[in-house]
C-alpha cells in the first residue's frame, strides 16, 4: 500500500461518487491518507487524480461492499499496513426506483437490504477493532437523509432507517468507550441519488458536495 508516513488514516465507503467522493477528496487534501472504497475503479482513479492534484494520498479499493470476503481482506490489509483507522465515513447506499409500497420489486428490496442494512451490519464489527486500535479516540460517521422519508420511497426509506437505527445503537453502546459514533443529517446535494427522487429539481439551488463535505468534517472537530 501507499507510504503515508504519520498521516491519519480514513476509510471512506461509497467513495466512487457524490458525497463519498467529496468526503474522500476533502480528507485527502487536508492531510489525511484516504482508503477509498467503491465499486467503480474508473471513478476511484479520477478521485485519486483529484486528491493527488491537491497534494494528498489515497489507496483505492475497488470492490463490492456486499462481498464479505473482500471486506474482510481489506480490513486485514489496513491492519497489516497501519494497525488502525482514525476515521470511518460510511456513505455507501443504494436508492432504488421510486415505487408505491405495494409495487416494490423484490429485486429492489433485496438490493436495498444487502447494501443499506446487511453490509452495514457486516462492516461495523470488522471495522470497530481498527477504530478502537487508534492512538486517540477514532470516529465513525454515518449520514442520515431526510429525503428517505416520504411517499414512494418505501424501500429506500425503510432500509435507510434500519441502517441509522443500527448506527444509533452502536452510538449508545460506545458513548463511554470505543469509537465515537456520529450521525449527521446531510443537506440536499446534486447527487445521482437525489436526482432519482427529484428529477426536475433545479440542481443550482442545492449545496455542492464538496461544500457539504467540508461542513460535515468540521462537525468532527466540535
Amino acid at each position: 500500500m501507499t507510504q503515508t508516513n504519520d498521516k491519519k488514516i480514513a476509510l471512506v465507503t461509497g467513495a466512487s461518487r457524490g458525497l463519498g467522493a467529496a468526503m474522500a477528496e476533502t480528507l485527502g487534501s487536508t492531510g489525511w491518507h484516504v482508503v477509498a472504497l467503491g465499486r467503480t475503479m474508473g471513478a476511484l482513479e479520477e478521485l485519486d487524480d483529484r486528491i493527488k492534484a491537491k497534494g494528498g494520498t489515497a489507496t483505492l479499493a475497488a470492490m463490492d461492499i456486499t462481498k464479505d470476503d473482500a471486506i474482510r481482506h481489506l480490513c486485514r490489509d489496513i491492519h497489516d499496513r497501519w494497525g488502525h483507522l482514525d476515521l470511518w465515513v460510511h456513505t455507501a447506499i443504494h436508492a432504488p426506483p421510486m415505487s408505491p409500497a405495494d409495487h416494490i420489486a423484490l429485486k429492489d428490496w433485496d438490493k436495498c437490504t444487502a447494501i443499506n442494512i446487511r453490509a452495514t451490519g457486516v462492516l461495523i464489527p470488522m471495522i470497530a477493532p481498527l477504530l478502537t486500535a487508534a492512538p486517540s479516540r477514532a470516529t465513525a460517521l454515518f449520514i442520515n437523509d431526510a429525503a428517505a422519508r416520504g411517499k414512494f420511497m418505501g424501500a429506500y426509506g425503510a432500509s435507510k432507517a434500519a441502517q441509522i437505527a443500527l448506527a444509533q445503537a452502536w452510538q449508545l453502546e460506545t458513548a463511554r468507550i470505543g469509537a465515537r459514533v456520529m450521525i449527521e443529517e446531510a443537506r440536499p446535494m446534486p447527487t445521482a441519488t437525489r436526482a432519482r427522487f427529484y428529477p426536475g429539481e433545479n440542481r443550482d439551488t442545492l449545496t455542492p458536495c464538496l461544500q457539504e463535505a467540508e461542513r460535515l468534517l468540521r462537525a468532527l472537530a466540535d
